[in-house]
């Protein structure tokens, strides 16, 4: 029952965060400065009726909420305005419908353009970000198992250069190690080859994935494996893993049994918080290697001025780190039964 109710508790803080995030993604986008009608077209001698037809097309000749743009307080009170007609609640009722407007450059649905790129995403970052867990937490284990010793200096050292290099100078001198090993540095798959058999177009995007996840397994297994040694140097130095190993458990069984579980608190904070801001994917990866995914998606939007398409991506991203936080917490309670009972 005591699981049930912090479950639901837990779930309802997400729900409020998320609307809170949905009312200030919409704001924020309205109060930049500039015609959001001309963000989209740069050509300056566009006439003032084909203005008022981009506004009319991407509602933007509603109010933004009822008398939300009358500033002058007689007017206020006076104000007729049916809310439900306003760009926010329109806006609102789009989303419960999975619609998040169009694109200003492509006049695409801004749904379909995130839902294409994220599926590149997730799966360039998905492959980065298992094996940098697994890495990170073997590195680690290893590095705090034999602590003070050579093993352990050569990880730390490593893994604070892994950790502080730029990711996007990175992301180049891979590139230019790929381009003369004869690897595709790239895109996701080589033209044509959507005719070709699948085991043969899987072994393309695998080859072009190489690079690009290797950048991002390097850059984050540094920080996985510090946080990892770190914590289970703190556990192993605990008075219940000297009983443990007082009571003849080898070495193996004392991390399995004993300390894995409670070291594995603070990398479970650090990986779900990664998960969720990576999402929208690692933007100089993508750029470097020109992977067609959220991140340079947002890149492009962000140089073509295409306001719903940055609207749709931050949502995305934040209600992504919500969701990942909270199973962040719920994971909590299945490593350490003590967080349920606070």
């Amino acid at each position: 029952m005591n699981r049930t109710r912090a479950i639901l508790r837990k779930a309802g803080w997400a729900v409020f965060t998320i609307v809170f995030v949905i009312i200030l993604n919409f704001f924020l986008f309205r109060v930049l400065p500039g015609d959001p009608a001309r963000a989209g077209v740069r050509d300056p001698r566009l006439k003032k009726e084909a203005i008022e037809a981009l506004q009319v097309r991407f509602g933007l000749d509603k109010p933004v909420i009822n008398c939300f743009e009358t500033l002058n307080p007689i007017k206020l009170g006076s104000c007729t305005v049916n809310p439900m007609e306003t760009q926010f609640f329109i806006y609102v009722g789009n989303l419960f419908k999975g619609e998040l407007g169009f694109s200003y450059h492509t006049n695409r649905p801004v749904a379909d353009i995130l839902a294409q790129r994220l599926g590149n995403t997730v799966l360039l970052i998905g492959a980065g970000q298992i094996l940098a867990v697994i890495l990170g937490v073997v590195f680690g284990i290893f590095a705090a198992w034999k602590a003070r010793t050579a093993i352990d200096y050569a990880a730390l050292a490593t893994s604070l250069m892994a950790w502080s290099l730029p990711t996007f100078w990175l992301a180049i001198i891979l590139l230019f190690w790929g381009s003369t090993m004869g690897l595709p540095v790239a895109g996701k798959a080589t033209p044509g080859m959507s005719s070709m058999p699948l085991l043969q177009q899987w072994w393309d995007i695998a080859r072009h994935m190489l690079l690009p996840t290797i950048t991002y397994t390097i850059i984050y297994m540094g920080e996985y494996t510090l946080i990892m040694r770190s914590s289970l140097m703190d556990v192993l130095s605990e008075d219940y893993i000297l009983t443990a190993k007082a009571k003849g458990l080898n070495a193996v069984q004392v991390l399995r049994d004993h300390a894995l579980k409670n070291a594995m608190l603070p990398l479970v904070t650090v990986i779900a918080i990664n998960l969720g801001f990576t999402v929208a994917g690692a933007i100089q990866i993508e750029a470097v290697f020109s992977w067609p995914g959220l991140g340079s998606a947002i890149y492009e939007a962000v140089v073509r001025r295409d306001f719903p398409v940055l609207q749709g991506a931050f949502l995305l991203i934040a209600v992504t780190v919500i969701i990942a936080n909270l199973l962040a917490d719920l994971t909590y309670t299945y490593l350490d039964p003590r967080v349920e009972v606070e």
